[in-house]
């Protein structure tokens, strides 16, 4: 599947871009997939390895691990590189869920 294929085919996306060897990837993985699938259960959520995919990495625009982009009605909203707050992204993604749901 491209990349704008899924943000087009879903209100709201998140995909979640990392490497194995990136230390903060690993840390960040399951503490960001938690807080989208317990608070924002309607967002679609996606992991992409960046070195498994560096097609859709490219097309992304990304260049550091990890990054994270939010896409609302198919356009990118949010987007946090390298250095992120699980809690204040949460509170980003919630202005523009509540908005949407």
């Amino acid at each position: 599947m491209k990349l704008q294929e899924l943000i087009n085919s879903n209100p709201a996306v998140i995909i979640y871009f990392y490497n194995t060897n990136c230390s903060s990837c690993n840390v960040l993985k399951p503490k960001v997939k938690q807080m989208v699938n317990s608070l924002f259960p309607e967002i679609s959520y996606h992991e992409i390895m960046a070195s498994e995919h560096p097609a859709l990495t490219s097309e992304a625009g990304v260049f550091a691990s990890p990054t994270i982009i939010a896409y609302f009605d198919g356009k990118e909203t949010l987007r946090e590189s390298r250095f992120i707050s699980v809690d204040q992204f949460e509170e980003k993604i919630k202005r523009y869920y509540d908005m949407l749901f």
